[in-house]
């Protein structure tokens, strides 16, 4: 007879999800005051659209710079600590950025902040998966559906500044306050002690064989022994593929979603942003279920039915254009890639052979290429033979992921 492990979480485990869910909100909140600014600051500063260009994507070069160095801090000082130290600079950083009286500045600026971001996303994720552990069942994805409601709360508070007509100094200094105080007050709520010590297994502190369960990936690979840990660079590259399939997905959305309904289509200004709107609010509804489909199917068979779901929807839409169509196809696409960061970070925390915090900072670093490359790439494509060609990295997103998911785990729980 197998013992239920649906119990409740005991408190301290309650209170760090909730605290973990700060940090995340703060995180997608914080860039979000800014990003609304950006027409201002381009005006202020008096540039033309190459160096702008040149100057936002700062941000992703920071992030990618610095990232590598999550592993190492967390290790030191604690996810927790290095997650909520990560927020206050960040804030400092975009504080900067908004008021850098020049490119040259406002680029330094964005930098930094991007390099503070991608420590504060890797520790908030690695702090996330202990909290994950203690619940024993997924909630990394409810974590993700938060970051999502904190960029939507972030872009409203710049709209409301905006409309109160506070100057862009007052906005981001209270913003930042506001935002980095509660990450701070979170901080008593975190799991103590270091992140490469021993977890309990669940809120009752059960062994696999006692529940039923079955292994995690580091047990399941740890058993195989030397074959397992020879696996490990194989799988850890399929999971940055994986990852990065759902960021470029996600930034295709970002940056062309409304270009190509108003270009190609001959949307209106508001009909455009719906594209955008589709694919963000889909990728909220995909990580708000994402853990029950988690812990009934699997990683893996969610994951091969989420990249079904972006290539067919997609692929669809792109090969009979219409507004309502391509509409559709972008919500299928949001949602079918809600779960595949998540799911990547979840593994490559999982694997042997790594130092703790490793595997999942390099998935955390690498995927940032997505954000970095897919503008430029789409773009050349877009330029040579037009944007509807240039989106079929979406569909072609869903199929790498498909092909790949075998590397996540299959269904965890037991039958």
């Amino acid at each position: 007879m197998t013992v239920d492990t649906e119990t409740r979480p005991l408190p301290a485990a309650r209170h760090a999800r909730a605290a973990v869910a700060v940090l995340f909100f703060t995180n997608g909140a914080l860039f979000a005051n800014l990003l609304p600014r950006y027409p201002q600051i381009k005006e202020d500063l008096a540039i033309g659209n190459g160096a702008y260009g040149l100057a936002v994507a700062a941000f992703p070069a920071g992030a990618i710079t610095a990232g590598l160095a999550a592993g190492l801090l967390i290790r030191r000082m604690g996810s927790a600590r290095v997650a909520v130290l990560g927020t206050l600079l960040t804030g400092a950083g975009i504080l900067a950025a908004g008021l850098a009286p020049s490119v040259a500045l406002f680029a330094t600026a964005l930098f930094l902040a991007g390099a503070m971001d991608a420590l504060t996303d890797v520790a908030q994720n690695a702090h996330g998966l202990r909290v994950q552990r203690l619940y024993g069942r997924s909630i990394l994805n409810s974590f993700h559906a938060v970051w999502s409601i904190g960029a939507v709360t972030g872009g409203l508070m710049a709209a409301g500044a905006m409309s109160l007509g506070l100057s862009l100094g007052v906005h981001l200094a209270v913003s930042a306050a506001v935002l980095v105080a509660a990450a701070v007050a979170a901080l008593r709520f975190c799991l103590p002690g270091p992140d490469n010590g021993p977890e309990e297994t669940g809120p009752e502190e059960t062994r696999p064989e006692e529940t039923g369960r079955k292994e995690t990936g580091r047990e399941r690979l740890t058993a195989e022994g030397a074959r397992g840990t020879s696996r490990v660079g194989v799988v850890l590259a399929a999971l940055v593929l994986i990852a990065t399939a759902g960021t470029l997905v996600e930034d295709a959305g970002n940056s062309w979603a409304a270009l190509y309904l108003s270009g190609a289509l001959h949307a209106s200004a508001a009909l455009a942003a719906s594209g955008f709107i589709a694919l963000v609010g889909a990728q909220f509804i995909g990580r708000l279920i994402g853990d029950r489909l988690v812990d009934r199917f699997g990683q893996r068979a969610v994951a091969r039915a989420g990249g079904l779901i972006t290539a067919v929807g997609m692929g669809l839409a792109l090969a009979v254009p219409t507004l309502p169509g391509t509409i559709l196809g972008f919500a299928l696409a949001g949602f079918g890639v809600a779960t595949l960061v998540p799911a990547a970070m979840h593994e490559a925390d999982a694997l042997p052979g790594l130092k703790p915090g490793s595997g999942l900072t390099i998935v955390s670093w690498l995927m940032r290429l997505g954000f970095l490359l897919s503008p430029p790439i789409v773009g050349q494509v877009a330029d040579a033979a037009g944007l509807r060609t240039g989106l079929l990295v979406i569909p072609a997103a869903g199929v790498l992921v498909v092909l790949l998911a075998g590397v996540l785990q299959a269904r965890p729980r037991r039958d």
